[in-house]
């Protein structure tokens, strides 16, 4: 069954193993989260969770947010994500979901809002090759053909120049190296998704062997 919880990504940092190798972690702060609400196969059609994360002020939250948020007996919450396939048996409304649902070595997948990088030529956002930077040389970092002549239009998907990064990306099959649950505190091996300070979802990896 799949766990998760919501957090904050902070940074990056190393942290030593015991036979020395350094391991390079991003630092994730998940303050407590709550559970607002229980969806099963009976009455919403799949089983998941919904956990709210980090209050919201009073006066910011409108009617319908302050009471679900109610029903729950805590404050309205900023963000409310989904965790599927969860055992929905083992929570309740209202519960406290902390950073030790994981420990350390388990396998997750980390969702986030990958950084905004403006519009971007074919070149960065695409990966492909320019041509030769020679004089005389017209062909430097264009996007190269359009396609052919036949059809006179430009096919949908043509790798073109355009707003880059903003996507929501998952980055898989991540090792949590530690847990500190006095800072609420998750040390994930590797890169996450986001800039400093952006939400984060971390949940039991899909593909976990």
């Amino acid at each position: 069954m799949t766990k998760g919880i919501l957090g904050r990504k902070i940074g990056m940092t190393q942290v030593f193993a015991e036979n020395g190798d350094l391991i390079p972690v991003t630092v994730i702060e998940a303050t407590p989260n709550v559970v607002l609400q229980k969806k099963t196969a009976d009455t919403d059609g799949y089983s998941a969770i919904q956990l709210g994360f980090e209050d919201m002020r009073a006066k910011l939250a409108n009617k319908p947010r302050t009471g679900h948020a109610a029903k729950a007996e805590t404050a309205p919450k900023r963000f409310i994500r989904e965790i599927r396939d969860a055992n929905v048996a083992e929570y309740e409304v209202g519960q406290e979901v902390k950073v030790d649902t994981f420990a350390a070595g388990d396998v997750v997948d980390v969702t986030g809002v990958s950084k905004g990088k403006g519009f971007q030529g074919a070149i960065k956002r695409h990966g492909q090759s320019r041509g030769p930077m020679s004089h005389g040389s017209r062909y430097h970092r264009r996007p190269g053909s359009m396609g052919p002549v036949a059809p006179n239009r430009v096919f949908k998907g043509k790798l073109l120049p355009g707003r880059m990064g903003g996507d929501i990306v998952t980055v898989q099959n991540l090792e949590i190296v530690k847990v500190d649950v006095e800072r609420n505190l998750l040390l994930v091996k590797g890169n996450v998704p986001g800039a400093k300070k952006a939400l984060v979802k971390v949940q039991s990896a899909v593909k976990a062997n």
